[in-house]
């Protein structure tokens, strides 16, 4: 089933592992494909039964190019489920991915058996300033942000180095269809979580680069104080695209919480 059909958008999906081993999804960063979790798929799939997907307007899924909330993007995680057959699943989610699974906990706590979020926020101002970016993408494409993304996304020895998961991405950033990404600008422009923090009852935890510019740690605590029960982990030498520039230890840690449920 590499497709799904949404409210307003198709979406491309990808599964890994035996589809009868415990369900894990993992949801993209803005500006990123489904690749983004390759080399932590490859380890998870021996295990875990593995489901990816684009999110709406970013890689083979698409949309119909009407403005949406982040709210439409949780349920796309819904239709995306009940194509699968699956009642429910753990999320992982990194930057826009783990807004979408803030927003899915908030809205279908029964789809969620854990929430793992990963450099995001519940609160990115300011509106004003996505709405800019939004324009900006697309008078000229995501090229047009494309190096000072990187230097969000990595620390410097990492741009530096260039090395291919990096190369990689940034491919993948520039061949983002503009409006798919302006739409999601807006829809985080206008995201405030934070007083809906407290419906979330799933199991969380809750992982920060310590050198993450995008959404700093201050970010990640804020998200901690209004989950009950949430953790939180500040990695260290890692920057707001954590998953890509250190797999390994963003896997150990996603493992180790998911062994103590």
């Amino acid at each position: 089933m590499p497709f799904v059909q949404a409210r307003g958008a198709t979406l491309f999906v990808t599964e890994a592992g035996a589809p009868d081993a415990p369900p894990i999804l993992f949801s993209n960063s803005l500006g990123t494909t489904h690749r983004m979790w390759d080399a932590i798929v490859d380890e998870f799939a021996v295990d875990f039964r593995c489901i990816r997907y684009d999110t709406r307007g970013h890689g083979a899924s698409t949309f119909d190019g009407q403005a949406f909330e982040i709210a439409t993007l949780a349920d796309d995680v819904v239709a995306l489920l009940d194509n699968l057959g699956l009642e429910s699943a753990h999320i992982a989610g990194l930057s826009l991915g783990g807004m979408t699974g803030q927003a899915l906990a908030i809205r279908h706590p029964r789809r969620v058996r854990s929430l793992a979020l990963m450099a995001t926020a519940a609160h990115l101002p300011s509106q004003a300033a996505w709405a800019d970016r939004a324009a900006l993408v697309r008078r000229e494409g995501t090229q047009a942000i494309v190096e000072a993304t990187l230097q969000r996304w990595f620390t410097p020895a990492i741009v530096a180095a260039a090395p291919p998961a990096l190369m990689r991405v940034k491919e993948e950033f520039v061949a983002i269809d503009r409006e798919g990404y302006a739409a999601c600008c807006e829809a985080i422009g206008a995201m405030d979580l934070r007083p809906e923090l407290g419906r979330i009852t799933a199991p969380t935890a809750i992982i920060a680069g310590h050198d993450d510019p995008a959404t700093p740690v201050a970010m990640m605590l804020e998200i901690a104080a209004g989950i009950r029960h949430a953790t939180l982990t500040v990695m260290p030498d890692s920057a707001h695209l954590l998953a890509v520039q250190r797999p390994a230890a963003t896997a150990a840690l996603l493992r180790a919480f998911l062994a103590k449920l």
